[in-house]
């Protein structure tokens, strides 16, 4: 018998309006348990305001959309103790070290005392951050502090992780090591939600979906994305359905910011 595969995510039919303005038109997908699923768009396409009503942080319009289980109407506190959130712009907080951070966030995620003096050792001693404990995370080069926004986003093992652009501004060798803290995490059963403007990035997915103008215009694997546009790559299927909908602008440009 074949396994039914569990779905974290759920979306059907999810509009979201700010007046007339409509940010997600119908939107209709799944997520899986330990899947790494790709949100891609143009910016003004709609994924940070998907990600801020999958979070918890907005509510939807209209449609069904449910996140572990949990409905996005009317159960988003349940929805936030079970998901983990990094991004680029703001994850830790610079002012202060390396180990007030991860306390600060064990307490935020409900975790006991005793369950956060546990991580803090087990994630110090897995990153080799044992000197830089004390550390404030202003001083951490970029690098290091990518790794410990992930490592911290899922302290509290939640079903979901959503990345929004992790790994800009870090070089190819660090974003590469933190795609493989990604592959580790999935396989603990971890489902990793993650924007980026890196299409080679794009290519590390279990599936992806692409978004223009508040619609999802297209969602497979990288592989069937490319058989189907005739492409050698996801950047090259990006720019077959993104670029008319940007109206010629140049669309990895148009990637990474606000949307």
């Amino acid at each position: 018998m074949e396994k039914v595969q569990e779905k974290v995510i759920i979306a059907h039919d999810l509009v979201k309006k700010f007046g007339t303005f409509v940010a997600n038109d119908n939107l209709n997908f799944e997520v899986y348990a330990g899947e790494i699923f790709g949100f891609l768009g143009a910016n003004g396409a709609g994924k940070t305001t998907t990600i801020r009503i999958l979070s918890g942080l907005s509510k939807p319009t209209s449609g069904e959309v449910k996140v572990a289980g949990f409905d996005a109407y009317h159960q988003t506190e349940q929805i936030k103790k079970n998901i983990g959130y990094m991004c680029q712009k703001f994850s830790l907080y610079e002012d202060l070290t390396v180990k007030e951070n991860i306390v600060l966030y064990g307490g935020i995620y409900g975790m006991s005392r005793t369950l956060i003096s546990e991580r803090l050792r087990e994630l110090l001693e897995k990153l080799h951050f044992e000197e830089y404990e004390n550390r404030m995370i202003s001083d951490l080069p970029l690098g290091l502090r990518q790794k410990l926004a992930f490592s911290v986003a899922i302290l509290h093992n939640p079903k979901i992780v959503f990345l929004d652009e992790p790994t800009g501004g870090v070089d190819p060798i660090t974003r590469r090591q933190f795609w493989e803290s990604i592959y580790e995490t999935a396989s603990r059963g971890i489902t990793v939600f993650v924007t980026t403007h890196y299409m080679d990035e794009a290519e590390y997915c279990d599936r992806i979906s692409i978004m223009s103008d508040g619609k999802i215009v297209a969602l497979d694997t990288p592989a069937e994305l490319k058989k189907q546009y005739n492409s050698k790559s996801i950047d090259e299927v990006f720019i077959k359905i993104a670029r008319p909908a940007t109206q010629g602008s140049p669309p990895l440009g148009g990637l990474g910011g606000r949307n």
